[in-house]
């Protein structure tokens, strides 16, 4: 598709969104008339309206450039890490703190059950309506996040218990206050400290893979990326303000960052792309927590028959590997 210059998913999609609208108003007309002729005739033209609804999302969502994947990443009904637990996990159980004196909302976590096995559960949270987003800080965590992250690892490898991780955030946050608290200490820390573990890790791109901020719960066994998230060293309008000035330029910018799973899956960067439902993991939620089940299943059900130094060995091989080039003359 052409290049898109919508700041948002919903300006991106908005001739969709006014046909769902039509459809809706059509049902509800159909719904409410007595009359049985006027009502069929209602149901026919929803039934018509949903047909070309249909053949345009197939279209819109079968050929998706590098922004209209960012686009689609920021959605805002697209599900979240908390979506996710709960209709994946059983039993969960958040626990909040760093055990240094302070608490992040942005990143969520605690132990739970999956597929019949405890594990531990963590993951960006961006919240949905702006007091959610504000509590939540936009899913972009702080110091103390990571350290709540370091802390389960440490729960994680004490118990015995693998370790799943959604990531979904634009990036750490890159505020005076989170600098002066050591984000860059506590986003290393996290790192070191999952390199560490000698229990089955696996992480999921859910939406946006943003900078240090996702690759602090992202060093696992196995990465996996939803057909639709994006994974970048930096998000495209922050690139475009750096490289020209001009975070307008931030398409351009999407492209040449290769963000997009196909790209990440060509450098090696993550293991598996999930596929979404058609018309993205928005439209159907229950249908993108499946696929993310089956494959993480069948991925712990792989790392589990190796040992712990295996384990750990394997996690070093992966992410050592990553970055090799070979000149020509």
């Amino acid at each position: 598709m052409a290049k898109e210059t919508a700041k948002t998913h919903k300006e991106w999609e908005k001739p969709l969104l006014e046909l769902e609208d039509t459809i809706a108003k059509l049902r509800e007309a159909a719904r409410r008339e007595a009359d049985p002729v006027k009502q069929a005739n209602y149901i026919e033209k929803a039934e018509t309206y949903q047909e070309q609804c249909n053949r345009y999302v197939k279209l819109m969502y079968s050929n998706l450039g590098d922004w209209e994947k960012v686009l689609v990443a920021r959605a805002e009904k697209r599900p979240y890490t908390l979506d996710y637990i709960q209709s994946i996990f059983n039993g969960f159980i958040e626990l909040q703190g760093d055990r240094n004196g302070f608490n992040d909302n942005a990143i969520v976590g605690g132990p739970a059950e999956f597929n019949g096995r405890p594990v531990i559960v963590l993951g960006h949270q961006k919240g949905r309506n702006i007091q959610d987003r504000q509590m939540r800080n936009f899913g972009m965590a702080k110091p103390e996040g990571y350290r709540k992250a370091i802390r389960l690892f440490e729960m994680a490898e004490r118990f015995r218990m693998p370790v799943i991780s959604f990531v979904d955030t634009p990036a750490a946050d890159p505020g005076v206050e989170s600098e002066s608290r050591g984000i860059s200490e506590a986003i290393a820390a996290a790192m070191l400290k999952m390199f560490q573990l000698t229990v089955p890790t696996i992480s999921v791109i859910i939406g946006e893979g943003g900078s240090g901020g996702a690759i602090g719960i992202a060093v696992s066994n196995r990465v996996l990326m939803l057909e639709h998230a994006v994974y970048s060293v930096i998000p495209p309008e922050g690139c475009a303000a750096i490289l020209w000035r001009a975070p307008e330029r931030a398409p351009e910018a999407a492209e040449a960052l290769q963000i997009t799973a196909k790209s990440a899956l060509s450098f090696g960067i993550i293991d598996e792309i999930v596929s979404e439902p058609e018309g993205a993991a928005h439209r159907d939620p229950a249908g993108a927590s499946d696929l993310i089940k089956e494959a993480v299943v069948r991925h712990l059900d792989e790392l589990l028959l190796l040992s712990p130094a295996e384990l750990h060995a394997d996690r070093h091989a992966k992410f050592r590997k990553l970055g090799k080039f070979a000149e020509t003359f």
